[in-house]
């Protein structure tokens, strides 16, 4: 190659230096970020991310904690209640027979009295009697008595009998009388205002006052503080909605059917206590308990941290921190007892059917019912909720979120994160996903088993989302690796192989193994005859001007037949077929492209021509062979390539050209694999430079079945008999075939080649076991 070529690349390159010394220090950076950046620290500022969420309190994860919650309720299924607990509902079918509801109060006072006399240990209402009976009757009486006294009429018997109509019609007096009779305790139920602006009411401290003074008998007799120095979050309420004073005296006690609520207004939770003023107040659900047992001591414990919970005789009913116990819901609507009020007024039911029995009296008609959400549905009877909270008592199989369940659920978030850190990178990408699935379900088994025997709730949703979040972010870093790789491997390859090639490159990165392997391929040299002399003879810019678009040209041919361009050498080409992905046929494709690119470069003559350049011509050898395929090279700088025997023989096979002045040459071992899908003449038997082994050399002419110019048929027939003759040493008649090859193509070099060679083996006949090759003493 020219010098000056050389000298104007020099510049090129030397301006390529300068730009990579001014990128260095940005290129450092971003090699520190990346060395910086990996699967251990991701993992470890993702774990610290979601314990800062737990520590903190994600609105939203603890939304999905709780339905998680309900999800476990679900699956855990109903379980058996004991024959406790009941309910006197209020429902349709009552309706029917004792008309709209509020009934009047003498009805309700009937209903006490037969639970009363059927045995029950314990009545609780879960209505309210805030406001005097309406009763027709009573007003009439009422009316009349004014009236009579209005008229100033002076008769002791009408007295005494508007007296008696008076008491008699008097329904509040009535139900105050049944619930003083009973014998079976009769627990009220009332409800809180919580807050004064939601209430609604305008009253003065002294009404407030007065309102919890009504219901100061069924207090917490008992509250113990281990400091009673430290604040407690007790739940506290503005001011009690409570019943007619004269209801409230004569019953045996008054709760609260106030429950609390979460954000998606599902009733998981029961308080057991709220503030109001300076005292706190039991539930319903408490004090039904309390009667049930026999009015054992009533106490509320609080520890140091808030209220531990509330003991009735040698019961402990666990709450959290504020006084709410978590209710563990025995199952859908129905799980316990429905007894219509209808049927018990009419005397339908056995009698016992309430023996020994907590009777919850409630509505669950729909329209009127106290319906609630649960985990077990979103229509669930509000009664039924206080019978649950009363079961739960009785049995005692409370479900817990103990002291130690916040470190186990920290402990789960670092465990689990760290667990796909470490396990993940070194897994492929479906084993990871399989690995994460086993993850997930094997924590969600083993606390859903907690949940179901030990009754503890443990987190559930900050450990899966540990899992979760670990996962994308080592995902999504494996992605952005991979596709920074992607970008590497294109912009390495995008210089030697076609589009289609790179990508199946990218699909199986594999067939990049750094330092490469032995692999059985096919190279092909490409050179421009006489183009020294023409680089000598035109200025620098002219020459790459040429070589630029002659490259151009013939890599588009070998990208055709997804040859793999090893690179430019000057005027020079490489190409190798078979790497970096398989190619069966790879013999056949090399010597398409090389017949392409001879078709390319004709047509490429033909317009450099027409522009007053020359026409220039190429040699091409190929050859296959087993070789080192993989980037070679050195730290500061490598290249995909090949390295063996059978690339410097292919680099040989191209230089024979000019020896025989042919254009494509190929080796034994790549005619063997291409024929007959082409036209090949058989040229010579030789050794060459640097191999002792002789070897068969072929004319690459066409692809079979092209149409062959006149009478090249012929020749190629009477070159074969006349190599024939000249390997059985019969060197006259292969003198005279050859000199008839050349009578049909005075132009062809092979032909007159060997006949020269005829004549010398005439007068130098060669030694005895010739083996019909011949020496070429030189590379080119």
């Amino acid at each position: 190659m020219a010098k000056p070529f050389f000298r104007a690349w020099d510049a090129r390159l030397l301006e390529s230096s300068r730009r990579l010394w001014r990128n260095r220090n940005g290129s450092n950076r971003r090699s520190f970020a990346r060395r910086f950046i990996g699967p251990t620290t991701l993992t470890i500022g993702t774990i610290a991310v979601v314990v800062a969420l737990f520590i903190v309190g994600a609105p939203v994860l603890d939304l999905i904690e709780l339905n998680l919650l309900d999800l476990r309720f679900r699956a855990r299924g109903p379980i058996k209640p004991l024959p406790t607990v009941v309910l006197a509902a209020i429902d349709e079918r009552s309706l029917a027979v004792e008309g709209r509801w509020p009934w009047r109060r003498s009805t309700i006072a009937k209903l006490v009295d037969k639970l009363s006399q059927d045995g029950a240990h314990a009545v609780c209402f879960d209505v309210q009697f805030s406001e005097p009976d309406d009763n027709a009757n009573l007003k009439f009486v009422d009316a009349l008595a004014r009236q009579v006294d209005s008229l100033d009429i002076k008769d002791a018997r009408l007295t005494q009998f508007l007296s008696q109509q008076q008491t008699g019609a008097n329904n509040d007096e009535i139900l105050a009388k049944a619930l003083t009779q009973s014998r079976s305790p009769v627990v009220l139920g009332y409800f809180f205002h919580m807050r004064q602006k939601e209430s609604g009411l305008e009253l003065t401290t002294d009404q407030v006052a007065d309102r919890f003074q009504q219901i100061a008998g069924s207090k917490y007799p008992l509250v113990y503080y281990k400091d009673p120095n430290l604040p407690v979050p007790f739940i506290k309420a503005y001011a009690p909605q409570t019943n007619l004073p004269l209801l409230t005296k004569a019953a045996a006690a008054s709760g609260y059917f106030s429950v609390a609520t979460d954000v998606d207004g599902t009733v998981r939770w029961m308080p057991l206590m709220i503030q109001g003023g300076d005292e706190l107040f039991p539930s319903l659900s408490v004090l039904c308990t309390w009667e049930h047992l026999g009015a054992p001591q009533l106490a509320v414990k609080v520890g140091e941290t808030g209220v531990n919970g509330v003991q009735i005789g040698d019961r402990f009913m666990p709450t959290d921190e504020s006084g709410q116990m978590l209710i563990n819901y025995r199952g859908p609507p129905k799980t316990f007892p429905h007894y219509s009020i209808s049927d018990i007024l009419l005397g339908n039911l056995p009698r016992g059917t309430f023996l020994n029995k907590i009777v919850i009296v409630g509505a669950t008609a729909i329209g009127i019912g106290d319906l609630r959400s649960t985990p077990f549905g979103h229509v669930f009877p509000g009664p039924e909720v206080h019978a649950n909270v009363i079961d739960n008592m009785l049995a005692g199989d409370f479900i817990e979120r103990p002291h130690w369940s916040g470190i186990f659920d920290l402990a789960a978030i670092v465990v689990l994160g760290a667990l796909v850190g470490v396990v993940l990178p070194r897994m492929s990408a479906i084993k990871g996903f399989i690995f994460i699935i086993v993850a997930f379900a094997t924590y969600v088994s083993i606390t859903h088993y907690l949940f179901v025997k030990d009754r503890v709730w443990l987190n559930m949703v900050y450990p899966l989302f540990a899992i979760a979040a670990t996962y994308t972010v080592l995902t999504v870093y494996r992605y952005v690796v991979e596709e920074r790789e992607r970008i590497r491997i294109k912009n390495t390859f995008k210089q030697y192989v076609a589009a289609d090639v790179i990508e199946e490159v990218l699909k199986d990165p594999e067939h990049l193994r750094v330092g490469g392997q032995e692999k059985m391929l096919t190279v092909l040299f490409s050179d421009l005859a006489g183009f020294t002399a023409f680089s000598e003879h035109n200025t620098p810019s002219q020459v790459i001007d040429i070589l630029s678009e002659y490259h151009d040209r013939m890599t588009e041919r070998l990208f055709e037949y997804q040859g793999t361009l090893v690179g430019y050498i000057g005027d020079e080409l490489m190409a190798l077929f078979g790497a970096p992905v398989e190619q069966p046929d790879q013999a056949k494709r090399a010597c398409s492209a090389a017949l392409a690119m001879l078709k390319q470069r004709n047509e490429l003559g033909d317009e450099w021509v027409k522009m007053g350049r020359p026409r220039l011509r190429a040699r091409t050898g190929i050859n296959t062979g087993t070789m080192l395929v993989g980037n070679i090279g050195s730290k500061y700088r490598f290249t995909y390539s090949v390295l063996g025997d059978p690339v410097n023989l292919a680099s040989r096979l191209e230089q024979i050209n000019k020896v025989y002045g042919t254009e494509i040459i190929i080796s034994e071992e790549t005619a063997r694999l291409v024929s007959p899908s082409f036209v090949l003449r058989r040229l010579d038997v030789v050794r060459v430079v640097g191999r002792k082994r002789a070897l068969g050399i072929y004319e690459l002419i066409a692809e079979s079945g092209t149409a062959l110019p006149d009478g090249l048929d012929e020749l190629l027939k009477t070159y074969s008999g006349a190599l024939d003759a000249y390997h059985a040493r019969r060197f006259d008649d292969a003198l005279a075939m050859f000199a008839e090859c050349r009578a049909m193509r005075p132009a062809d070099v092979a032909s007159h080649l060997m006949a020269e060679r005829c004549r010398l083996y005439r007068q130098a006949p060669p030694p005895e076991g010739w083996d019909g090759s011949f020496e070429h003493l030189t590379k080119s």
